[in-house]
């Protein structure tokens, strides 16, 4: 009887591989994504007055990473960048 190199299991090999189809189960469902410069705490007042042109001050500092939410738990951050004419978010760290 040859010994076997590697110390997985033929058990192991099998349970490893039906992790990874039952993982396949989940590529297809949707979550919500959102990116989040800051948040501000405001009276209603305040929201009724705001027009075009408003400045609304954030809790965050110009230049300080984003949040990266997956329906709504923060996962990473993350820093704007421009995607041709557009904006995407580069992940930094969890």
């Amino acid at each position: 009887m040859s010994e076997n190199s590697s110390s997985e299991t033929p058990l192991d090999q099998k349970l490893a591989r039906d992790g990874s189809e039952n993982l396949r189960v989940l590529e297809n469902i949707d979550v919500q994504m959102t990116v989040e410069v800051g948040r501000s705490e405001i009276t209603i007042r305040d929201l009724l007055r705001l027009s075009e042109g408003s400045v609304l001050e954030l809790d965050r500092l110009a230049g300080d990473p984003l949040d990266i939410l997956i329906n709504g738990t923060m996962i990473a951050k993350g820093e704007v960048v421009m995607v041709g004419d557009g904006l995407g978010s580069v992940l930094e760290r969890s």
